[in-house]
C-alpha cells in the first residue's frame, strides 16, 4: 500500500499535470510568462490591501470592501497552492521548501483568523493579518533578478561567513579592550556592552548612547571608524563579483521535476543537481 502511494505521488508528469507544471513553474514559456505577470499583479495588490487595512480611517470606511478583497486574494492563492501541489511529482517536497512555506503563509492566516476570537488572552487577529505580508516573498520566484541575486548569495556564502567570523573576532577583541580602557565609569559596564559599542562603531552607525571619554578610548574609536569604511566594502565586492559571474550565464526558469531546482541551461537534458531527466515538453516550449 505504501509503495503504491509513493508511485502515485512520484509518477512522471504527463498530460494536464505536465502542462500545468510548465505554466506554473517555468516562466520561459509564453503561458508561463503570462501566469507570472498576472500573479505578480495579484501579489502586489493583495499586499496593498493588507497595508491599507492597517490604516485606521481607511479600514473603517472601506472595511467591507477590504474584507471581500482579502477573501478573494486568499481563494486565488489557495487555488494556486493546490495547483502547485497537484502538478509536482513530490508534493511534500514542495510543501516543505522555502516557496512552499511562503505559499502556505500567504493563505493560512486568513483561515486562522476565523478560529481565533478577538479576546485579550489570545492572539489578536491583527497579528495574523501581519503574516499576510509574507505574500511579497512570492515575488522572488517570478523575477529573474531575484534568482541572480540568490545564486550570487549562495555562491559567496562561504566567503561571507569567513568575513563575518573575522569581523566578530575584531569586535570582540576591541570591545574587551574598550572595557579595560574606559571601564564602567564611562558606560562600558560589561564586555557585551562594549562589544555592542564596537559593532555600532565599526558599522558606522554610531548611536551615541555610549561614547569613549579617555584619549586612548577615542583613539581606538577613530581606528574602528576608519576600519569600518573598508570593512563594509568587502561583502559588497564579494556579492557583486558573484552577481557579475551569474549574469554571464544563461538564466532560465527550467525546473527539475524531482528536486524543483531552477536555472538549467536551455539545451540541458538532465538536472545538474540530482541527475533526473528534464521534461522535453518544457524544453520545446521554452525554445519555441
Amino acid at each position: 500500500m505504501a509503495n503504491s502511494k509513493v508511485d502515485v505521488l512520484g509518477k512522471p508528469l504527463t498530460g494536464w499535470r505536465l502542462q500545468l507544471y510548465t505554466i506554473i513553474f517555468e516562466a520561459d514559456t509564453r503561458a508561463g510568462r503570462r501566469f507570472d505577470q498576472v500573479l505578480i499583479a495579484v501579489i502586489l495588490t493583495s499586499v496593498a490591501v493588507v497595508v491599507a487595512d492597517s490604516v485606521h480611517h481607511i479600514s473603517e470606511r472601506f472595511h467591507g470592501w477590504l474584507t471581500l478583497a482579502e477573501w478573494f486574494f486568499t481563494l486565488v492563492f489557495t487555488l494556486e497552492y493546490i495547483a502547485r501541489l497537484a502538478c509536482v511529482r513530490h508534493p511534500w517536497r514542495y510543501a516543505l521548501s522555502f516557496y512552499g512555506v511562503v505559499d502556505l503563509l500567504a493563505v493560512l492566516p486568513t483561515y486562522l483568523a476565523l478560529l481565533v476570537p478577538e479576546v485579550g488572552v489570545l492572539i489578536d487577529v491583527r497579528v495574523l493579518r501581519l503574516f499576510r505580508v509574507f505574500r511579497v516573498f512570492k515575488l522572488t520566484a517570478y523575477v529573474s533578478e531575484y534568482q541572480v541575486l540568490g545564486q550570487a548569495l549562495r555562491a559567496s556564502q562561504r566567503k561571507i561567513m569567513v568575513f563575518l567570523t573575522a569581523v566578530l573576532m575584531i569586535v570582540l577583541v576591541v570591545g574587551t579592550l574598550m572595557y579595560v580602557v574606559e571601564g564602567p565609569a564611562n558606560g562600558f559596564t560589561s564586555i557585551p556592552i562594549s562589544v555592542y559599542w564596537a559593532i555600532t562603531t565599526m558599522s558606522t552607525v554610531g548611536f551615541g548612547d555610549i561614547t569613549p571619554k579617555t584619549d586612548l578610548g577615542r583613539l581606538i574609536a577613530s581606528a574602528m571608524m576608519l576600519l569600518g569604511w573598508g570593512t563594509l566594502a568587502v561583502p559588497t565586492g564579494i556579492v557583486t563579483a558573484e552577481m557579475t559571474y551569474a549574469r554571464r550565464a544563461t538564466v532560465t526558469t527550467r525546473t527539475c521535476q524531482e528536486c524543483l531546482t531552477e536555472g538549467h541551461m536551455p539545451d540541458a537534458n538532465f538536472c545538474r543537481h540530482c541527475g533526473a531527466g528534464l521534461s522535453a515538453y518544457a524544453h520545446d516550449e521554452a525554445t519555441a
